[in-house]
């Protein structure tokens, strides 16, 4: 097969570590900081981690190395969706692991979460890992979406570990997963079966952070590689001056990526899901919200424009949410049987507003038809509306387009509306890791492994002053236990660890905010091209907006 000479450059690509672990293993000290609660229900998530709760932080600096010397087994996971960078926390641990002691062992357990409770393992050799080294994607092992969360489960990856003399599982997940990590570490102390558990934060959905955890990993290269697209899409559009497009980016139950492709591209609308709930805005009124920049800008002859949406948008709509609730409610039982034996959409229709409240079908009507349908078409297998599946760029669109309609015929616009509709999805998810993917996975790999070494149990990686360069980071840990509150899931209230969502006194909000109104009648575009991996630091280091602008380092 041959290689590109960039993926061959990126191969031998050497990350960069903070100061404190470049030290050498032998040089690393631990340092703890005081006890620890979570971030709410303090009572019942002690009561349900009575082993795991209120552990110390840590924090590495140099010193001399005070751990037990003894051979380490360890196991690893990939769990979840593909998230750049996520093959170099694995060569960061396996570096780690193989320099303190080349008879250590690092178990890659295959598919995922599912592969530790089915046993299927590869034993990872130099040769294998330097095929992975600073690469995108999870093909390193495959992933899948298992949730570690019943006792059984929790027996057979002790089985499992135990028969392979395995001490430490590293998970690399989001929030779900890495709350599956603190209930299966809570397990292992429970049971003393000497077993530890230690997660990395991933997800480039970027909503598994707080103060500890400034951004998950994988969040830098998508967002990066989303704002080139739609920087090429901005540089056409300017072009052509003859379209506008409204682009839905990945981020289901929080704006992160829209907000930051937005702080790089200066697109003339994006909508932030969180403020449209705080609102409380309707569909009519997102939809005059993009309408006044369409007109705004025909009366300047500029009929295009850029419209970035967040994938979950519309279940941030109050009324919105209160159709799908009742349309699952209308569904459910035998009567979703008695709605698919009709032939016809129109027999349907008759159904769908016959079981609806008035309210309910207002906001029905407000809908395309081809929204209609998918609300009815697309469900998963406990018949719930599939939220995610909606084309809510279609959606928004095709409201506005009846809007500015409306103002025609009122004598306020007299422009031209034709729309191109995109997805940015996929294509983020498994680009080459940028060079802060590359070097913030190493570290949180290589930092896992001296978690591990210390015997910490229940700890999520942590990396952090990361907007300052790599070799003034910080590395440490954090008890998992920390992040976590209980919600109701499925009728029960569960432990888990809390989302971040786009907080709306925060800095990188408050820069979008001051500058939208210029960008929305203006053509304010900014063009990011490619990720660039080799030049100047200030070119191919930088982080994102949010992050330097939540850290107060945006020039």
């Amino acid at each position: 097969m041959k290689i590109s000479s960039l993926q061959t450059a990126r191969l031998e690509y050497v990350p960069k570590l903070p100061k404190m672990l470049k030290n050498g293993i032998t040089q690393i000290a631990v340092k703890e900081g005081s006890e620890t609660k979570s971030v709410s229900d303090y009572e019942k998530i002690k009561e349900l981690f009575p082993n795991t709760y209120g552990k110390k932080e840590v924090v590495f600096k140099k010193g001399k190395n005070t751990s037990t010397d003894k051979k380490q087994v360890v196991g690893v996971i990939l769990s979840g969706g593909q998230a750049p960078g996520g093959h170099n926390v694995i060569c960061g641990l396996y570096d780690a692991l193989k320099s303190t002691n080349p008879e250590n062992e690092l178990y890659g357990f295959k598919g995922g979460p599912g592969g530790l409770l089915k046993d299927n393992f590869i034993i990872f050799d130099d040769e294998y890992i330097n095929q992975f080294r600073n690469t995108g994607g999870f093909d390193i092992l495959g992933s899948d979406r298992t949730k570690l969360e019943t006792e059984e489960q929790f027996s057979i990856v002790t089985d499992v570990c135990k028969k392979h003399n395995i001490n430490a599982i590293v998970i690399i997940g989001g929030d779900d997963s890495n709350t599956n990590a603190a209930l299966l570490a809570e397990y292992f102390a429970a049971n003393k079966t000497g077993i530890q558990v230690i997660g990395c934060p991933k997800t480039i959905d970027g909503d598994l952070k707080n103060e500890d955890i400034e951004c998950s990993f994988g969040f830098d290269t998508a967002t990066k590689t989303y704002s080139e697209l739609i920087g090429n899409i901005q540089r056409d559009a300017n072009s052509a001056k003859k379209y506008w497009h409204f682009i839905k980016v990945m981020g289901r139950s929080a704006s992160h990526i829209a907000l930051e492709c937005a702080l790089q591209t200066q697109p003339n609308i994006c909508l932030i899901s969180e403020e449209i709930a705080n609102k409380k805005m309707s569909i009519s009124e997102i939809a005059d919200y993009i309408c006044d920049s369409v007109v705004s800008r025909s009366e300047k002859n500029m009929n295009f424009g850029v419209v970035i949406i967040p994938e979950g948008v519309v279940e941030f709509v109050p009324e919105f949410s209160m159709l799908i609730s009742q349309i699952n409610e209308l569904l459910a039982f035998k009567k979703a049987d008695e709605f698919n034996k009709l032939s016809t959409w129109d027999e349907k229709y008759e159904f769908i507003v016959n079981g609806l409240t008035k309210e309910a079908v207002d906001v029905f009507n407000i809908l395309p038809r081809n929204i209609q349908q998918q609300l009815f078409f697309e469900r998963d297998p406990h018949g719930n509306v599939q939220v995610s599946l909606i084309e809510s760029e279609k959606l928004f669109s095709a409201v506005v387009a009846q809007k500015l309609e409306e103002r025609r015929k009122s004598g306020l616009y007299n422009g031209k509306f034709s729309v191109l509709h995109h997805f940015l999805g996929y294509e983020g998810r498994c680009a080459f890791p940028s060079n802060f993917d590359a070097d913030y996975c190493y570290s949180l790999g290589y930092n896992a492994f001296v978690l591990i070494q210390y015997g910490y149990n229940g700890y999520l990686s942590k990396i952090s002053n990361l907007s300052s360069s790599a070799i003034n980071w910080i590395a440490g840990g954090m008890p998992i236990t920390k992040m976590m509150n209980i919600e109701r899931r499925h009728g029960k209230d569960k432990p888990v660890i809390k989302k971040a969502l786009v907080d709306l006194n925060g800095n990188a909000f408050k820069y979008f905010k001051e500058h939208r109104e210029k960008w929305a009648i203006e053509t304010s575009y900014v063009y990011p091209g490619a990720i660039q991996y080799y030049g100047p630091s200030k070119v191919c280091d930088n982080t994102t907006i949010t992050l330097a602008l939540e850290k107060g380092s945006f020039d």
